[in-house]
């Protein structure tokens, strides 16, 4: 089996070295670059299997990387920070990632989330498998599952993975009422260390990316107390 490349993107040598120390030691391809911008071209001219991307960067935030890339590769994505406020774990999940280590951290405890989101990210079968009478059934969506992607309107959407994971699993169940923790388990499969706002987080990005398509539109509805459901 192929060994799993990683792009390490840390500025401090030191805590470079123990990263790429332990993912080596762990069976994986590991490089390394201390720029954001660096990041970026190493991305547009081949794109690993996952990026280990600290926040604090001294040419572009770590926030601003993670971005930027997103609108061009879907690659995991594992913020590794100083800080350890909510707010900063909430817009790490908000605009892309995967995970997020607060420093100090254990090499080898890195190591191991990079394991279960490679994991999470090989398995071949889609979150949901939607018919072409459901389909049909949907007003205003258009489910592709083969290549994870989800149309409003007739206009694809530009999402996160887990935010197509979401919207996926909303679609083919219209009207039914997920509660949150039903949908941490189906769609953040596996995942280490999220936050209880992870979820209301996602439909909060959702709405916005569907209002652009549809401003007086919204499908999503809260219930209070119970959790969302997806409204035809």
């Amino acid at each position: 089996m192929k060994q799993p490349s990683i792009l390490v993107v840390e500025d401090e040598s030191a805590i470079a070295d123990t990263i790429l120390y332990a993912l080596r030691t762990d069976g994986m391809q590991a490089e390394h670059c201390m720029l954001g911008g660096e990041a970026l071209a190493r991305l547009r001219a081949q794109q690993p299997d996952l990026v280990v991307l600290d926040v604090g960067l001294p040419d572009i935030n770590g926030f601003e990387v993670c971005r930027t890339l997103r609108t061009f590769t879907d690659v995991p994505v594992i913020f590794l920070t100083a800080r350890h406020e909510e707010i900063d774990r909430i817009v790490g999940l908000e605009i892309g990632a995967d995970d997020y280590v607060v420093k100090p951290f254990s090499p080898r405890e890195l190591a191991a989330r990079v394991r279960v989101i490679l994991r999470r990210v090989r398995r071949s079968e889609p979150v949901v498998v939607m018919t072409a009478q459901a389909a049909e059934r949907m007003d205003g969506f258009h489910h592709d599952p083969e290549g994870a992607r989800v149309a409003y309107r007739g206009q694809w959407l530009d999402l996160t993975r887990y935010e197509y994971r979401l919207l996926a699993l909303l679609v083919q169940h219209p009207g039914r009422i997920y509660a949150r923790a039903q949908l941490m388990d189906l769609v953040w499969q596996d995942a280490l260390d999220t936050v209880d706002r992870t979820v209301d987080t996602h439909v909060k990005t959702l709405r916005a990316k569907l209002r652009e398509v549809d401003p007086a539109g919204d499908p999503i509805r809260t219930h209070r107390g119970m959790g969302y459901s997806l409204e035809v």
